[in-house]
């Protein structure tokens, strides 16, 4: 599928940026929450992230991707479920047994498929467009700030218009680190949700064209009727940024590495984002519903 890709790769400024720091000694990492581990388990963690290869075939150990090369998603997928392993009471070797279950753990996938096997994805609570009672579930990982995305939008409003009653699209936060823009335009879509304006928000976001400064952000929501207060307060609040993380996790844990990445009643779809290539696959999909074992799912 065509996307901006979320890959592992030390880029000359992180290289530049990062090359006197030693990760084998550093108490933290980039993008690793190590929150509400006492100090044992925090050692503990660090030491696994220091062991284990990451799984996006760098040659790297986790702990030294997250330091050279902050932008992997395998590698913060990977310290994510070994911190919460730890969390959880979990020994190293159950921690270390969680990682390689794990569709992150298990690295890059070829997406030689069209339709891949399907996964379940955590939607409680995810803005949804389209009937509750809809046979197909469509779920998006996706980029206010992507070119891509910005692209695909279009061509999933028009698979929901001629599938009025068939199709529902439910949409999740995927903001690349590589879009400065993304996380502000990640937690406004989730404030604006709070007070039930999401997809007000969603068609403003995408209509800005990648250019989403917070002085933009905040007249769209004065635009769409918002409390601007209580949006403020929203947009910025501790609450929100983790419920994007959330979403990037879950992200992460199946595999997503690019955006936009779609995912069709649990199944990873590999095409072009198009109504003329979605067509077929969907009327498939409604012509034999007992194939979509898995809708998406918390």
């Amino acid at each position: 599928m065509i996307g901006w890709q979320k890959v592992a790769g030390l880029g000359i400024f992180g290289a530049v940026l990062l090359l006197g720091q030693d990760w084998t000694a550093a108490t933290s990492l980039p993008k690793v929450d190590l929150s509400g581990l006492t100090p044992a388990q925090t050692a503990r963690a660090l030491k696994l992230m220091r062991q284990d290869d990451c799984s996006c075939h760098c040659g790297m150990k986790v702990a030294e991707c997250r330091m050279k090369d902050p932008s992997c998603a395998y590698s913060r997928g990977m310290a994510a479920i070994i911190v919460d392993a730890i969390r959880h009471g979990k020994t190293d070797q159950q921690a270390l047994a969680a990682v390689a279950a794990s569709d992150i753990g298990k690295g890059p996938a070829d997406h030689n498929k069209l339709l891949e096997d399907p996964v379940s994805i955590p939607v409680t609570d995810a803005p949804v467009r389209g009937p509750a009672t809809a046979p197909i579930t469509l779920v998006e990982f996706s980029d206010f700030q992507c070119p891509f995305c910005i692209t695909a939008t279009p061509q999933l409003e028009s698979v929901l218009k001629a599938y009025p009653s068939q199709v529902k699209l439910i949409f999740k936060q995927f903001p690349l680190d590589t879009h400065a823009q993304a996380p502000l335009a990640a937690a406004a879509a989730l404030a604006a949700h709070k007070q039930g304006k999401f997809w007000q928000m969603y068609d403003g976001l995408f209509a800005q064209k990648g250019n989403l400064s917070r002085k933009g952000v905040l007249g769209l929501a004065a635009s769409a009727g918002l409390d601007m207060k209580r949006f403020q307060q929203d947009l910025d609040s501790t609450e929100t940024k983790r419920a994007v993380e959330r979403d990037m996790s879950d992200g992460e844990h199946i595999g997503v590495d690019s955006t936009p990445t779609l995912f069709m009643n649990g199944q990873r779809y590999n095409g072009p984002i198009t109504l003329a290539a979605l067509k077929p696959v969907l009327d498939e999909q409604l012509k034999h519903p007992a194939k979509a074992v898995k809708t998406a799912s918390r």
